[in-house]
């Protein structure tokens, strides 16, 4: 039997506010296989975000065990876990979080100036991840010239661009009609399938749920439900 692409035990988030201990996340047990495309569903407060943000490597677990690619997170120290998720670990935002004054290539870019890349391989890296997306011909756009659904995908590119292992989504159609909802979908599904990138995706929406291969539920920073979804 393969292991789990990702893998959490015991999962739990803590803190303290006040004299009150804050739970927002309790005992998850989960397993997700390599290229499987998951949505995270549940009300407000129920530990959605809290959850993706500990499978991002962006928050640590208060206990618990957590194994993403076969690397144990939950051990990692924070300069590690910075490392880790800036090779394993794509972002993608509900409002784009792109820079106005860049055009759609120096955005997706931005990510590996971090790295000791030579230019000509971050532009062929640039240009790659935005033909993933289907905006080759709009890599000297600044953002005001795009339409929402173009930023998203901008921002999409901007996730792939350092070839990571594992895509978060928070939302990622939540500013967008459905129909340039339905183009993002699309993409995310492609990537899962043809590219085998493993996404987890937070929404409010049963339609952008319904896309992914499994929906997971929360409530009260539990997880009550997961279901296949029928194809």
């Amino acid at each position: 039997m393969s292991t789990p692409f990702i893998k959490a035990v015991g999962l739990t988030k803590a803190f303290r506010k006040g004299n009150q201990d804050i739970i927002p996340l309790r005992d998850i047990n989960l397993e997700v296989e390599t290229s499987e495309f998951i949505s995270l569903m549940g009300p407000s407060g129920s530990g959605k975000t809290t959850l993706l943000n500990l499978l991002a490597g962006i928050d640590s677990p208060t206990k618990g065990s957590l194994h993403i690619g076969g690397q144990a997170i939950h051990d990692m120290n924070r300069e590690k876990l910075t490392k880790w998720r800036s090779e394993q670990v794509g972002y993608i935002f509900q409002l784009y979080h792109l820079m106005p004054v860049l055009t759609a290539f120096e955005n997706v870019e931005l990510p590996l100036l971090l790295h000791d890349i030579k230019k000509k391989e971050r532009q062929e890296r640039v240009e790659s991840a935005l033909e993933q997306v289907g905006l080759s011909d709009r890599l000297e756009h600044f953002p005001k010239e795009l339409s929402g659904g173009q930023e998203q995908r901008v921002a999409i590119a901007r996730a792939l661009v350092s070839e990571p292992s594992l895509l978060v989504a928070d939302e990622p159609t939540g500013d967008l009609d459905r129909e340039s909802a339905d183009e993002i979908l699309d993409l995310l599904e492609e990537l899962a399938l043809n590219k085998r990138k493993t996404i987890v995706m937070v929404t409010h929406d049963p339609k952008a749920a319904a896309r992914a291969t499994r929906c997971l539920e929360l409530e009260k920073g539990n997880l009550i439900k997961s279901s296949n979804i029928a194809r």
